[in-house]
């Protein structure tokens, strides 16, 4: 990389040197801890009942309840200075519809603060507005041993907001009874006001020879959230660690650092660690037997440090809580910012999920390409290289979508270009992928070469783009491109000019089956304090960088997302994965978990990174397959694949220090069991195709915790090793290396049946199994139907106008349902009804397809010729010989058939063959 720096000085190199050293591997003293960390320091210093402040002026103002909050009147200081007393802060609380509980506090501007404090634009979703209930009163009640009134609203029925007068608290209530989440009801609330500086006063922070000027002083906010009744709590990524959150301070809980909420490039980062890898989403969910399911999302982008409260952390402050109910206590710790925060009363998993996404919106519905595998490395070194990968591909009749190119194939870094060495004809080279139904994804990261001859450069300085440093000069840092300056995309005039700089004419040498791939977006920069950009850098009207550092990223990914929407005149999906992650990130594609490594303890925790991002609402996720650093054995590139397979995001990736590990690369056996979970991926396509819809529609994730599904069963609350995809399917990975047994745990009380096999297991209890090399444990739950396409093509392209099969897994009752939705898989023509969406009804011994997609008048449609030429039928406790399908009146023969067509050695089950009925239809097929 360094040969490719232009005319570089000694001291720039030297820098640069040290600092790529720091980012290569996990190095844990480059990074801040809490007590390196000034807000958190002071933060977790604060005893219980620190807060004094009291809620005066309560009123309905506007449909909201607005207060403010005064300091307690105490005798201490009476001759304290003006600019030392503390102003009172400005609340508001607002009801939405679905049980949303909104909360903001901040400085009163009508006090002249001396600068407005940043609150994050773009995320919420603008339709939201329009869910506001407008509150028409308030009522008071003395709750407790209280001294004076409580406020309380309405929120939803059986469900009431609560705020406390002295000393002031907010919750939400089971009406008139049990709490369901509160703030600050430790008295922990701390709100850092804004104020002119002190004569003598320090205010700069020094970490690793870097220096934060901090011009406006110390503005950080936090407070204590509890939820009742939980039995864990969950969410907050991005991290490597355990799905259920552990507690990181309380009795016997020694050195341990809050969860970090902090956007960074971390090379080779370790599992089981509460450090911030390149995502965050402050949204925490708890969940509990009794309860059920609650959430508290904090919309601040500002760093956050959030501590997990073991039992017993406050065994000597004297609250006494209700004692009633029991709690995890949680600290929100953030830098800056305001407080905007939201209460999601549940009661169920999927309840929090769709009100949480009700605000920041639901997953975008990707292409179908998108959702077949991608093969990818650092670097396919040239045209001939791509076209060897492509052929060798086809020789192993291996299917595959899509071919991923790295930074290497670009002119110097200069992206949005190509190496003109290495890459003639890129044009070219993408039509004859997209001949055979694949794509192409290029790398555009967010630092721009300076170059004055590069056009990018030349034009982003003119219009004076560019991030600012402290100075106000444009920031110069250095990353892949050598010195580079980052637009500042949280102006909107930025985003949309990046967004135009992905058409065809301006991104030479692409075409229409180009797209794009974010990386860097945190945004990295390798001679940055903790290999970031400076908090002192300056953004549209001087909010600075500490403000906005973890939606940077977010609002990169969105306006490169605007732009391939552009490039198609807003007629295709867009898809562009990101490395860097925000709340509402979910809107604009997909993201990956990083730089992991090839080691069984990484294939291990991509499980719950991916469920935690799920919940959180980004549903299409996946770790890279064999892991980016390192050289995997065999055995465990084996298990990544089988795994893989079954990740909402599919792609294998690797370093450029590895060595090549195309899927052919292991020898006959290991290919033929790299092919086979890669086929049961395209076999489940239509699947997991319904269940993106779902998830578009409703926040739902594609891949789920066991207890999203059986939210009472206690067993499956901390269960990360296994998950739910959709409601149907259950995986159970294999992360050791030999593995001969795998004890898996099937929740319910219906039978699962092995997906291989067809063998049925009990549910509602533990099954040791013994495994092979051949698959990773997967069952089909009981009551359920699951679509499948069965024949195998070069890509999910020539697969559109193939048949279905129906697999019915028959419950103790006879009866199964399950859903298909099929679009055309390219356009926005979905959001207008042009689309088919079935639902197939099993029971009293016949199928029945049912519509699902109501079409209103001068809609469009979709159709399909395709029809269902196999039905499955697990369970079947009669024995039936023929079908009849109405209303056409035809018979079709019952016979024992292969449950996988691809598997010469597989089981047989009971077929119905041909039926040939359009998906479209309505019909029913008796047994006879």
């Amino acid at each position: 990389m360094m040969t490719q720096m232009r005319n570089p000085t000694l001291l720039l190199l030297l820098l640069l040197s040290s600092q790529l050293c720091s980012v290569l591997s996990w190095k844990k003293d480059e990074f801040r801890n809490c007590n390196q960390t000034p807000f958190c320091k002071r933060a977790r210093a604060r005893k219980p009942s620190s807060s004094s402040l009291i809620a005066q002026d309560v009123a309905i103002f506007d449909g909201e309840l607005t207060a403010k909050l005064f300091p307690e009147k105490t005798q201490e200081n009476p001759d304290e200075q003006d600019q030392d007393r503390i102003k009172p802060l400005v609340l508001t609380l607002s009801v939405y519809q679905d049980g949303i509980l909104r909360l903001k506090i901040d400085e009163d501007p009508k006090l002249d603060p001396p600068k407005k404090r940043f609150e994050v634009p773009d995320v919420i979703l603008p339709e939201f507005s329009n869910k506001k209930l407008w509150l028409q009163k308030l009522w008071t009640e003395t709750i407790g041993g209280d001294a004076g009134p409580s406020s309380i609203v309405y929120l939803l029925d059986g469900y009431e907001a609560v705020l406390r007068h002295d000393p002031f608290e907010v919750y939400v209530r089971e009406k008139g009874g049990n709490r369901v989440i509160s703030l600050n009801s430790h008295g922990l609330f701390n709100f850092e006001q804004l104020r002119v500086k002190r004569d003598g006063e320090e205010w700069e922070e020094r970490f690793k020879g870097h220096t934060d000027r901090r011009p406006h002083g110390p503005q950080s906010i936090s407070f204590d959230v509890s939820f009742y009744e939980a039995d864990h709590v969950y969410g907050i990524p991005e991290r490597a660690t355990s799905f259920a959150l552990k507690p990181t301070r309380g009795p016997g809980i020694e050195d341990s650092e809050p969860y970090r909420l902090f956007n960074l490039d971390v090379f080779e980062y370790i599992h089981e660690s509460p450090f911030g890898l390149y995502g965050s989403i402050p949204l925490m969910i708890s969940h509990g037997k009794s309860r059920g399911t609650s959430g508290f999302f904090w919309l601040n982008a500002a760093e956050m440090q959030i501590d997990v409260l073991g039992s017993g952390w406050d065994a000597e402050s004297g609250i006494s809580l209700p004692s009633s109910q029991s709690r995890i206590d949680t600290l929100w710790m953030s830098e800056a910012g305001i407080v905007d925060a939201f209460f999601f009363v549940g009661p169920g998993p999927k309840d929090v999920v769709r009100q949480y996404t009700s605000v920041t919106g639901t997953p975008a519905m990707p292409q179908l390409f998108a959702l077949a595998y991608h093969q990818c490395r650092w670097n396919y070194r040239d045209e001939e290289d791509v076209e060897q990968v492509d052929s060798k591909f086809d020789e192993y009749d291996i299917p595959y979508d899509v071919l991923w190119l790295d930074i290497e194939h670009t002119d110097g870094k200069r992206y949005l270009t190509w190496d003109r060495m290495l890459f003639p004809h890129p044009e070219e080279m993408q039509r004859k992928l997209a001949a055979k139904g694949r794509h192409m994804v290029t790398i555009v990261d967010p630092h721009i070469k300076r170059d004055d001859s590069y056009f990018l450069h030349k034009e982003a300085t003119e219009k004076r783009y560019y991030v600012r440093d402290a100075t106000g000069n444009d920031y110069d840092g250095w990353c892949w491109s050598g010195s580079s300056s980052y637009l500042d995309v949280l102006r909107p005039e930025v985003r949309s000019w990046w967004a135009e700089k992905f058409s065809l004419e301006n991104y030479v040498g692409s075409t229409p089956s180009l797209y794009i791939w974010n990386d860097m977006n945190e945004p990295s920069v390798f001679n940055g304090p903790e290999v970031t950009m400076p908090r002192d850098a300056l953004h549209q009207e001087d909010v600075e960088h500490r403000e906005l550092h973890n939606a940077y990223g977010y609002y990169f990914h969105m306006a490169t997302a605007d732009g391939l929407v552009k490039r198609g005149d807003g007629r295709d999906r867009p898809f562009v994965l990101s490395r860097a992650v925000f709340a509402g990130s979910q809107r604009h594609g997909a993201v990956w978990t990083g730089d992991n490594t090839a080691e069984w303890d990484h294939l291990r925790v991509s499980v719950p990174m991916i469920l935690t991002l799920g919940l959180t609402g980004i549903s299409f996720s996946g770790a890279d397959v064999g892991g980016f650093f390192g050289n995997p054995e065999p055995e465990l590139l084996v298990r990544w694949y089988q795994l893989g397979a079954y990740y909402p995001f599919f792609r294998g990736h690797a370093h450029h220090d590895t060595k090549r590990r195309e899927p052919w690369l292991f020898g006959d056996r290991n290919t033929e069991r790299i092919r086979e979970a890669i086929h049961i991926r395209y076999m489940l396509l239509p699947y997991f195709y319904t269940l993106f819809r779902e998830a578009n529609t409703s926040g739902v994730p594609v891949v789920r915790p066991l207890w999203m599904e059986f939210p009472s069963e206690e067993a499956t609350f901390s269960n990360d090793e296994a998950f739910m995809i959709g409601s149907s399917l259950l995986v159970q990975g294999i992360y050791t290396e030999h593995a001969r047994h795998a004890s898996v745990y099937l929740p319910g009380k219906e039978s699962w049946y092995e997906v291989k096999t067809g063998v049925a297991y009990k549910g509602g209890r533990i099954h040791k199994l013994d495994v092979n090399e051949e698959s990773v444990p997967a069952f089909q739950r009981a009551g359920t139907i699951i679509p499948r396409k069965d024949r195998f093509r070069r890509s999910s392209t020539q697969m559109v106008n193939d048949p279905y099969t129906l697999v019915i897994a028959l419950n103790s009752s006879q009866a199964a349902e399950g859903e298909l939705y099929v679009d055309d898989g390219r356009s926005f023509e979905f959001q207008q009804g042009a689309y088919i969406h079935r639902r197939f009804v099993f029971s009293d011994g016949k199928l029945t397809s049912l519509n699902l997609a109501p079409i209103p008048p001068g809609q469009a449609q979709f159709s399909s010729e395709c029809v269902i030429e196999r039905i499955i039928l697990q369970g079947l406790s009669t024995g039936q010989k023929s079908a009849l399908i109405e209303p056409e009146n035809q018979k079709a023969e019952i016979e024992k058939g292969p449950l996988l067509l691809h598997s010469r050695r597989g089981p047989t089950v009971i077929t119905i063959r041909k039926p040939n009925v359009r998906i479209v239809d309505d019909w029913v097929i008796k047994l006879l």
